[in-house]
């Protein structure tokens, strides 16, 4: 028992060491065996696929990010495509665990974003948007005057935050929006279509009212 087993697959190093192991048990062990022997190989290739460049980023223990980059996190999701870079850093950015399934990863990770700013001294956002946006989300301002905009929708960091970042692109984009003018031309015609829409309401239901009316028996 002293030689070293000999170079063969895995199913047969194990019934070298065991010989006491049944039939049943060394057909199991290379069953087993051949389905490791699988994922392996198709974890190497899906390696393989990954460009070269990539590769040497994502080493174990190192960041996704350059090391130009990962200064603060504003600058990690700047250089997102989802990420506007018109929106100033004069924000304030926390993380909190995220609700929901998950599994272990919720209950280790602050993965939901939060981002809030004071909205009456945003001198970045006209005076007549902020007020627009004041009415439009009210529900979203604290007594701080402070507007929170959050999300957890990824289970990633960076992205939870690139998604804050958007919902307050949107919010400005919808505030900046004017309201489209109507014509008076275009408001008779609606008037017009809500009285004749109440009409044929009015005339099926009677219409129907005459049909239940028809159905009761007379005995008279």
């Amino acid at each position: 028992m002293g030689e070293s087993p000999p170079e063969q697959t895995w199913a047969k190093v194990l019934g070298w060491a065991c010989p006491g192991l049944s039939a049943r048990r060394r057909v199991r062990l290379r069953t087993t065996c051949s389905m490791h022997r699988a994922k392996l190989s198709l974890v190497r290739r899906k390696i393989s696929s990954i460009p070269a460049k990539t590769r040497t980023v994502l080493q174990p223990g190192s960041s996704p990010f350059p090391a130009a980059h990962c200064k603060t996190s504003w600058e990690c999701v700047s250089r997102s495509a989802r990420c506007c870079s018109s929106l100033p850093a004069r924000l304030t950015v926390s993380y909190c665990r995220s609700s929901g399934p998950g599994g272990q990863h919720v209950n280790k990770a602050n993965t939901k974003a939060e981002v809030r700013f004071h909205l009456a001294s945003a001198d970045w956002i006209p005076e007549a948007v902020r007020q627009k946006m004041a009415s439009m989300h009210r529900n979203k301002i604290n007594r701080d005057g402070e507007l929170i905009v959050n999300s957890e929708e990824s289970r990633y960091q960076m992205r939870n935050l690139a998604i804050c970042l958007e919902k307050i692109r949107t919010m400005v984009t919808e505030a900046t929006e004017t309201p489209k003018v109507v014509s008076k031309e275009t408001t008779q015609k609606l008037i017009e279509r809500v009285e004749n829409m109440n009409r044929e309401r009015l005339r099926q239901k009677k219409i129907h009212s005459n049909i239940k009316q028809s159905r009761k028996a007379d005995f008279d």
